[in-house]
């Protein structure tokens, strides 16, 4: 299944998520290069979200990616539609469930709220790009929003690497 290192990336997603801050810095720093209606996005993002986007961000920058918008915006923004109705118990529930099969996503739908939970998770990276998109993203950043749930599949094969990018730096965050 899984190996160790899965569990640990895990653990430290639990425990990222639940000391999440931004800082006023960063926040100013985005102003920089977001529009009002990309600050608005980013600002209606759950803290944890908003922490995991510029951590992305920062992995990418690292990588030699940082001239690249479109992919910075994907970074920022691919959580975006997990709204605020996602709790830790549902996002544990999903990587549970990634882990040990689907039948967890199905136990974790029965219990209450959580039917609308897992299909907000499993349905997160249309949602985000279709929230990117309206705020002025490309076509390109939606795509390689998308293509961060699904990296084996962009949407076009010149972005292949940059989606590939994208989603390792949401995998190590």
């Amino acid at each position: 299944m899984f190996a160790a290192s899965w569990w640990a990336s895990k653990v430290r997603q639990f425990g990222r998520h639940l000391v999440a801050r931004v800082s006023e810095d960063e926040r100013a720093e985005l102003a920089g290069w977001l529009t009002p209606s990309q600050r608005a996005l980013f600002d209606g993002m759950p803290v944890a979200d908003r922490r995991h986007g510029l951590d992305v961000v920062a992995r990418l920058r690292a990588a030699a990616a940082g001239d690249d918008r479109e992919l910075l915006l994907a970074a920022l923004f691919h959580d975006a539609g997990k709204g605020r109705r996602i709790h830790l118990w549902h996002r544990v529930a999903w990587s549970l469930g990634e882990w040990a099969g689907a039948w967890v996503h199905e136990v974790a739908s029965r219990l209450p709220g959580g039917r609308e939970a897992m299909a907000t998770l499993r349905d997160h990276a249309e949602r985000s790009a279709e929230l990117a998109t309206a705020v002025g993203c490309t076509a390109r950043t939606a795509a390689l929003i998308r293509g961060a749930a699904a990296p084996a599949a962009p949407a076009a094969a010149a972005d292949a690497r940059a989606a590939a990018l994208l989603h390792d730096a949401d995998e190590a965050s």
